[in-house]
């Protein structure tokens, strides 16, 4: 599964927070429950509509863009 199909945005769902496909779970959320020491299988629990193939393409996508963080700015 790539990004772009494992998330979602609606102004009509969760004011327009870029969900989990499916979902109205916040992609944030994760990255809340991770910064907050806790696990992915914990974040799976608590959210069982949000797919292990799902968080594990937004952790790639967001591992990705942390090498952008570091390029030589022109």
């Amino acid at each position: 599964m790539d990004a772009r199909s494992a998330v979602s945005r609606s102004p009509d769902v969760v004011h327009g927070a870029t969900v989990f496909a499916g979902t109205r779970v916040p992609v944030s959320t994760l990255f809340l429950y991770l910064e907050r020491g806790h696990g992915l299988e914990e974040f799976l629990r608590e959210f069982p509509t949000v797919s292990r193939e799902q968080a594990l393409a937004v952790l790639r996508e967001a591992g990705e863009h942390v090498e952008d963080l570091a390029a030589p700015k022109r």
